[in-house]
């Protein structure tokens, strides 16, 4: 049986509207596979609203784009660390 996941409501979305991305076109956060995410990474690390972008994306199991300085295979990479840690315990 197929799983609903509930769509973000806009206070969990309201972050968006001071992070730098929102001034910026989907371009940089969303490359070409093959491509560099340096751009989307120095703006992420310039933006107040970065951990609060990664939270999310980890939350919400977003798979494609840079959120909160992190490339979709670093956000794997996290997660898998993050799984053995808990399991650790």
């Amino acid at each position: 049986m197929p799983t609903h996941t509930a769509l973000p409501t806009d206070n969990e979305l309201s972050w968006q509207e001071s992070a730098l991305c929102a001034q910026t076109g989907p371009e940089f956060f969303f490359p070409e596979p093959g491509s560099s995410t340096r751009e989307a990474k120095q703006l992420c690390a310039a933006c107040d609203m970065r951990a609060v972008c990664l939270e999310y994306a980890l939350t919400h199991d977003e798979r494609f784009g840079v959120w909160g300085g992190l490339s979709e295979k670093e956000r794997h990479a996290l997660r898998r660390e993050q799984g053995g840690r808990r399991n650790a315990r």
